[in-house]
């Protein structure tokens, strides 16, 4: 398509899958977007619509004249809970616009885009290293790999087995591919879904990641090679990117958290030592068993280090809230701060957090390189066990908890990262990394570049 000749804004309508770690990612997006005079159309689900409005109040979701909020219907049966929806249940169930830009995991967007003649792009807000991964599922297939038989392959040793053939992935097992291959259901709803939405995203007109060029080299130079897709863009870390494209006031107005942060978290870590926190914080989905949770509790009491805990309401399955160990609150005294939520990327960015305990989502990953923090991995589902693989073999930021947890392990982790000599060498590492973000987001770095070349290139507009 040639270049837009109008003098009237562009349109750019963005739609987040449904979910906190998507939602955040295409709102930075959006604001950036804006702040270079698109007209903006957020489409949230009427559920997070909501919460937006209870994390904010009615004014977050007012906008401006020219970036407003939208709702579709997800299909769900209606709730006001503040928690994400059931993901395998989600993924089952104006202005003329000039362009569309959807999640990868929502690939509608393509073929809305192609009836009305526009172009569409597909962000896709994980990793591109998972992103390598997801596309090999089609050929686990055909290799009589996935599914699996039975259950055997989860003691049996055939998750340490290499994956040598695998272009973009290097020095990689089974364990560290996206989670949702492990499964012996050829008819899972997450198996089928991921695996197509990503060979969807081929059939975009381009693919935008929110990483940079030197953090992602050998996957991104695959997906170009292997998959022969070129228009790849590389416009991350989105926060970093927009110091330098959004104003102070826009980015102040204009909220996705979905759950109420909680501010008092500044106070109780302004009166601590540079480097002498643990932040913890397993993002906005994850679930552990009620003995996982009480392992973390007694790792961290044990460790005899101070820790910042984010204990979502729903974080222990079954819908029960978490309940603390019985004298736990007295052990730690004031070692301890606990809350539900708190606005990560400042918390990360504070001097007092020496290291982040983590789910490992790609939002996460993102900020914490931002901030030069390394990470203790706790892996969950979907691309966070890739994203653990490389934090701990190929960036050197992080060290792995054994996924059924053990309160010794915990504590010895956090005691090697916060008083320990490789902990210091991993943040060491991470500032490193944080330095690397902070010029390819620098005006004339590589990702401000791209996000020109985006803009201009996919979609079509000489801004």
């Amino acid at each position: 398509m040639d270049s837009v000749e109008t003098t009237e804004k562009p349109h750019a309508v963005l739609v987040p899958f449904p979910a906190q770690g998507h939602v955040t990612p295409l709102m930075r997006l959006a604001k950036l977007l804006h702040a270079k005079r698109f007209h903006i159309t957020l489409v949230n689900t009427e559920f997070n619509h909501k919460r937006l409005i209870r994390s904010k109040g009615p004014e977050s979701v007012k906008g401006f004249d020219d970036f407003r909020f939208e709702t579709i219907p997800d299909g769900m049966p209606p709730s006001d809970k503040d928690a994400t929806q059931d993901v395998p249940q989600l993924c089952d169930s104006c202005p003329p616009v000039s362009c569309v830009i959807s999640d990868g995991g929502m690939r509608f967007g393509i073929k809305a885009a192609e009836d009305l003649g526009i172009p569409e792009v597909q962000f896709w807000t994980a990793s591109a290293c998972s992103f390598i991964g997801y596309l090999h599922y089609r050929e686990l297939i055909r290799r009589g790999i996935f599914p699996f038989k039975n259950d055997d392959y989860l003691t049996d040793g055939t998750l340490d087995k290499p994956v040598d053939w695998i272009c973009g992935m290097s020095n990689v097992k089974f364990r560290d591919l996206p989670s949702f291959l492990r499964t012996t259901d050829p008819n899972d709803i997450m198996f089928d879904f991921m695996g197509e939405e990503a060979q969807s995203c081929l059939k975009a007109s381009s693919i935008i990641f929110n990483a940079f060029d030197e953090f992602e080299t050998e996957a991104l130079e695959a997906i170009i090679s292997k998959f022969n897709f070129p228009n790849i863009y590389t416009i991350g870390p989105l926060q970093l990117l927009a110091r330098h494209i959004v104003s102070k006031s826009q980015v102040n107005s204009l909220n996705s958290s979905l759950w109420k942060p909680d501010s008092k978290v500044f106070e109780w870590l302004d009166q601590r030592a540079p480097n002498s926190i643990v932040y913890v914080n397993y993002g906005s989905v994850t679930t552990m068993t009620d003995h996982h949770f009480r392992e973390f509790a007694w790792g961290l009491a044990n460790s005899r280090q101070q820790f910042l805990w984010i204990v979502r309401p729903d974080v222990v399955q079954g819908g029960e809230s978490a309940m603390m160990p019985e004298d736990f609150l007295e052990e730690i005294q004031d070692r301890g701060f606990l809350t539900s939520w708190c606005a990560q990327e400042k918390v990360l960015e504070h001097s007092a957090v020496g290291a982040f305990l983590t789910h490992c989502g790609w939002n996460s990953m993102m900020e914490t390189i931002c901030a030069g923090v390394p990470v203790i991995c706790w892996p969950f589902f979907a691309d966070q066990q890739t994203n653990c693989h490389y934090s701990c073999e190929k960036w050197e930021i992080g060290m792995e908890i054994n996924h059924d947890v053990k309160r010794d392990e915990v504590a010895e982790l956090i005691r090697k990262m916060i008083v320990g000599e490789e902990g210091e060498k991993m943040r060491f590492k991470a500032k490193e990394w944080k330095k690397k973000a902070d010029e390819a987001t620098e005006v004339g770095g590589s990702s401000y570049i791209n996000f020109d070349k985006f803009i201009n290139e996919a979609l079509h507009y000489k801004g």
